[in-house]
């Protein structure tokens, strides 16, 4: 089965080419399908996403652009990619995914895309949904819920620090009221707390908060709600503004409960880290491109200096980690989608390789750029910030190596 965009772009079902397998192995070319999703989501970037528009919007109160963000998720249909087609998705699979999220990098898009269709979708997957009636806290039934995540109308977060890594389990900051405090919600739960440096979550409509009780949940929240305070805080990247949350006495809805929860945030913490990696590729590509075209156009002694030998190596040894990062990420692309065993290793190795050559394209664009490279009216240092902020993000390239090690059983 397949659904098609609102772009006419036709998605597969997931494993409906998600998982083709060359000789054993996923394969890693892009697809028609991909190729032309690809064509969609940058047609879009490019006409609303442009740097000096991206840039100008850093410097606003509203740093996250809503309008270009309801374009990308109902027009385009990316927000319901990993949502099966029985709740309103396109049925596809992360190969999909990760290829938004390099237009996403690419275009350094201040939208919650990696939050809300990608993470925040991941974490509510597993639990499935229930197909009973709406709960009495005002809060969507999971059916209900994903529905309104695939058509746009809704946005969701996970309520956990971005620095968390995949194989971890975060000690829970925000816990359960009493027991007499859920009876007086009728029959519903209520939280309290704090979660400090959530990334996509100021423009969230519901938030998937893990709270610690008996048993360990996760839940949702709505983000309107009486008691839900988030605090912008100053974020080296502003594209994607981190966010402090408290919650006082708030009522919530529970989502999955003890294994089922647990579950739900390993799939959603493995999602981010995988497509995050395929993010920070598709930044250290345009970071490549716009250095190697400066390179050509810039002349010094009656040549361009990228004539110049010592300027070559660095600009191909650019291209050679962005061509293996490449690879790394459509791999954990392709094991995410298949379900593949050999998942977490591909995606601590997609991690690391992706978040170095990132940091490194974006500072060999600061540098080789001169001194027009340092301003504040060049892009370069858009995408410095957002390859600096995103490698740490669900873990660090060290962080990943050591986990990586212990996956396939190497000596600390």
């Amino acid at each position: 089965m397949s659904t098609t965009t609102g772009t006419g772009v036709t998605t597969p079902a997931p494993g409906a080419g998600g998982a083709a397998r060359v000789g054993g192995m996923p394969d890693l070319l892009y697809g028609e399908t991909e190729t032309e999703l690809r064509a969609a989501v940058r047609a879009l970037l490019d006409d609303r996403a442009g740097w000096r528009d991206v840039l100008a919007r850093t410097e606003t109160p509203e740093t996250y652009d809503a309008g270009l963000w309801r374009a990308l998720a109902a027009d385009v249909g990316c927000a319901g990619l990993l949502i099966p087609e029985s709740h309103g998705g396109a049925g596809a699979s992360y190969r999909e995914a990760a290829v938004v999220a390099e237009e996403a990098g690419r275009a350094v898009a201040p939208v919650p895309y990696l939050g809300s269709a990608v993470v925040g979708t991941a974490a509510l997957l597993p639990a499935g949904g229930s197909g009973g009636p709406a709960p009495r806290d005002g809060t969507a039934g999971d059916d209900q819920l994903l529905s309104a995540l695939a058509d746009g109308t809704v946005t969701a977060a996970l309520a956990i620090p971005f620095t968390v890594a995949p194989g971890t389990s975060p000690r829970p900051t925000v816990r359960l009221g009493a027991p007499g405090a859920a009876r007086e919600a009728g029959g519903g739960y209520r939280l309290s707390g704090t979660v400090a440096d959530l990334a996509d979550a100021l423009p969230a409509d519901v938030l998937l908060v893990p709270a610690d009780g008996v048993p360990y949940g996760l839940y949702a929240v709505r983000a309107a709600e009486a008691g839900v305070s988030l605090a912008p805080v100053v974020s080296l990247d502003m594209t994607r503004q981190l966010a402090d949350l408290t919650l006082d006495d708030v009522p919530a809805r529970r989502v999955a409960a003890g294994p089922t929860a647990q579950r739900a945030l390993a799939a959603a913490l493995a999602a981010g880290a995988g497509v995050l990696a395929s993010e920070l590729l598709g930044t250290a590509e345009r970071c490549l491109e716009i250095t190697v075209a400066y390179l050509k156009e810039r002349r010094q002694f009656a040549r361009p200096v990228g004539s110049f030998q010592a300027l070559k190596h660095r600009v191909a040894d650019v291209w050679v980690g962005v061509t293996q990062a490449r690879a790394a990420a459509r791999y954990a692309a392709a094991c995410l989608a298949a379900g593949d065993p050999d998942a977490p290793v591909a995606v601590a190795l997609a991690k690391a390789a992706c978040s170095d050559i990132a940091v490194r394209a974006a500072q060999e664009c600061v540098q080789l750029h001169g001194g027009i490279g340092f301003t504040w009216e060049h892009p370069a240092h858009l995408y410095l910030k957002r390859a600096k902020s995103a490698s740490i993000g669900f873990g660090t390239a060290d962080r990943h190596r050591a986990s990586l090690a212990g996956l396939v059983n190497l000596p600390s």
